[in-house]
């Protein structure tokens, strides 16, 4: 019997997977050579293609610039307020929402920022927040 599930376990953790791991092994190294990843430890590869996958919201706040807006208005002061009482999840949707990923790049918070810009509108209370991912700039009504 032990043979028999060493076997099994033997198969459907690496022989069933072989051919499919080889080609996606081969893709990827003809796309990132193996030289260039050498330099980095497992962890710190985990991190470059996932991002960071601790948050600590309240750098993120202090990271963050104002166009037209001061950190003390009205309009900031509830947007943290409501932002910090989200969950987790509604967390990373929001950041999601402003660079185009739930993750923090491999640089971390402490270098991550964005910009919180007015966004102008004759009837501010008919405008959403907007982003442009590429910028990580949210456009944010009063």
């Amino acid at each position: 019997r032990k043979e028999f599930v060493d076997l099994y376990v033997n198969y459907v953790f690496n022989e069933s997977v072989r051919k499919p791991f080889e080609d996606f092994m081969q893709g990827f190294l003809r796309g990132c050579p193996t030289r260039n990843w050498k330099i980095f430890l497992p962890v710190e590869l985990q991190i470059v293609l996932q991002g960071h996958t601790e948050f600590d919201w309240h750098l993120l706040e202090k990271n963050v610039m104002y166009s037209e807006y001061k950190r003390f208005d009205r309009t900031i002061r509830n947007f943290w307020a409501v932002f910090h009482k989200l969950p987790e999840e509604k967390k990373k949707m929001f950041l999601a929402f402003l660079t185009g990923s739930a993750q923090i790049p491999a640089c971390g918070l402490e270098y991550f920022t964005f910009v919180i810009a007015y966004l102008q509108a004759e009837n501010p209370d008919e405008m959403y927040p907007s982003a442009n991912t590429c910028s990580h700039i949210l456009f944010l009504p009063k």
